[in-house]
């Protein structure tokens, strides 16, 4: 069960006099990095609103927009007294110089900037608890998408260790053939700048030995098995985040499909390499996408 740290989450509820609305977004990120905007009757509780957020998100790069509304005209409001007598003094004495009715003055203060403003409060507990709910329902949504999208990147994650295996089969069938193609080259380069009769057979085998031993592919091969038996293991675990350790295992890979393929000395084998890095490095690429 993999996590894709892409996702989307969005909630939105109404509750007696106000309007919660989250929305959440979630890239690829190599730690948690949060991005929050809420509204000043939440700032009292960002503390607690980065914690949810951090505890079930885990990693990625997120953004999270939080909104409240206040519904009909219920909003509370206040008027700056002081703001208002400030504009009413040079407004009157214009109006004097001008000879101008001040009968409607007051109409016109209210409607000066920042003369009526929105009342400075904070949400109850009761109200928090409440917008809390809406947020975890926009944290589980999103993570319901990196589930989705996490399967699909297990699928594709799946197919490429496939490919790497074959590509193992096919070694496994052109690796006989090397070593008496090897040995041939070998015994014929010395025919040809010794002699056929000139050399020692049996040394000649022992030498043969000890270089076919020096380039010898088996152990990277078992250990390659190793290491996607592994990757598939990981893949199966109940963990949620797990992308890391499933990179570190296919920096595995690269060591052994690389040691093979610079021991090789096979025009045929060397080809299999090169499609067995081909899967990894798109496997590299989809893990980096993984939780």
């Amino acid at each position: 069960m993999l996590y894709s740290m892409t996702g989307f989450g969005r909630s939105e509820q109404t509750i007696r006099d106000k309007n919660y609305l989250v929305e959440i977004r979630s890239l690829n990120g190599k730690q948690f990095d949060l991005r929050l905007t809420i509204p000043a009757l939440l700032k009292p509780f960002e503390f607690e609103v980065r914690n949810l957020l951090s505890e079930n998100l885990l990693r990625g790069s997120v953004e999270c927009v939080i909104q409240i509304k206040f519904n009909g005209s219920v909003r509370p409001v206040t008027i700056n007294t002081d703001l208002a007598r400030s504009y009413y003094e040079p407004i009157s004495r214009l109006a004097e110089e001008l000879k101008i009715d001040t009968g409607d003055i007051l109409s016109t203060l209210v409607k000066l900037p920042d003369v009526i403003v929105p009342a400075s409060e904070s949400l109850s507990d009761d109200e928090w608890n409440e917008c809390k709910k809406v947020l975890l329902e926009a944290i589980a949504q999103l993570n319901q998408h990196r589930l989705n999208e996490g399967a699909a990147l297990e699928k594709d994650l799946l197919s490429r260790v496939d490919h790497i295996e074959q590509g193992q089969k096919e070694i496994a069938v052109l690796e006989p053939e090397r070593r008496i193609r090897m040995k041939e080259q070998l015994r014929k380069l010395l025919e040809e700048q010794v002699g056929k009769d000139m050399y020692d057979t049996n040394r000649l085998e022992q030498e043969l030995i000890y270089y076919i031993e020096k380039i010898d592919i088996s152990e990277e091969q078992v250990r390659l098995s190793n290491h996607c038996a592994y990757f598939r293991t990981v893949l199966a675990e109940a963990d949620l985040s797990k992308g890391k350790k499933l990179s570190f295992i296919l920096q595995e890979f690269g060591r052994e499909i690389n040691t093979t393929g610079s021991k090789a000395n096979d025009v045929g084998i060397q080809q299999v390499v090169i499609r067995m890095k081909d899967e990894l490095e798109k496997a590299k690429e989809q893990v980096l996408n993984i939780l």
